[in-house]
């Protein structure tokens, strides 16, 4: 089976709910084809730093960003195909690129630095692990994904993203899609996928029904809530070592 390994393009996001998800997918019944995989279970690990360095510049909306994943479609075996792939933004710009291998020579390509690829992409991650120190998985994200294609001009997609999962523990593609939820049960997240422009009759719809464009960020999201979850077992440690040293009793 052959896959498409190098994109670039714009990838523009909407949240919606899930009945303009419903208004949309009718509106677009007679402009474009539902993808040949329909509803998908898609899985990520995300690759950071130690002190998430990637995520962090990456929230911050510099002009230029990436990040490092791999990612299966559906819950992978050892022997599944998977694809490492180095995603970056340049200017708005989205440039996708990436590797399809086994799932066990993935993580040792990408834990254990081993058997490396011999190809320019490869030679692109490897580089990412020397500009980044100390890369290492972080995050697993999972979501039901939704995916469509133009008619007319298949590098136009359009994807409805759901039940958006994440956790920073249990990191393998082969353990199943469960975590917490980063979006209600009732939101849908859209990402309009192109080269070139938006057909009028989905910016009309857009425009009618006041949907406007986001800057929202899965991976970002997840980060976001691992930050208040430290924050919380600071303030109360701080909490602790206050009643421990002020003499008040302290529950053990």
């Amino acid at each position: 089976m052959s896959y498409q390994n190098i994109f670039k393009r714009y990838e523009i996001k909407y949240l919606i709910t899930r009945e303009q998800k419903e208004a949309i997918k009718q509106l677009m019944s007679g402009n474009m084809e539902a993808d040949k995989y329909g509803r998908s279970t898609i899985c990520n690990i995300y690759f950071d730093t130690p002190n998430y360095l990637l995520i962090r510049r990456s929230t911050d909306k510099p002009m230029y960003k990436e990040k490092l994943r791999v990612r299966s479609y559906g819950t992978a075996d050892k022997e599944s195909t998977v694809f490492v792939e180095l995603k970056k933004k340049y200017d708005s710009v989205v440039y996708k690129r990436r590797i399809d291998m086994k799932e066990k020579t993935a993580m040792k390509f990408l834990c254990e630095r081993r058997k490396k690829p011999n190809s320019q992409i490869g030679r692109e991650i490897d580089y990412c692990f020397e500009r980044y120190e100390g890369l290492q998985p972080k995050v697993f994200l999972s979501y039901e994904r939704e995916a469509f294609y133009s008619k007319t001009d298949k590098n136009f997609r359009i994807t409805f993203d759901e039940n958006i999962l994440w956790r920073d523990y249990d990191l393998s593609l082969c353990n199943g899609a469960y975590g917490s939820e980063i979006l209600g049960k009732d939101k849908a997240l859209m990402e309009i996928k192109t080269s070139g422009a938006i057909p009028l009759w989905l910016t009309r719809f857009l425009s009618e029904n006041k949907i406007y464009k986001t800057s929202f960020s899965k991976y970002g999201t997840a980060y976001a809530e691992i930050q208040k979850r430290h924050s919380k077992n600071e303030n109360r440690q701080i909490l602790f070592l206050t009643r421990e040293y002020s003499g008040i009793p302290v529950a053990v």
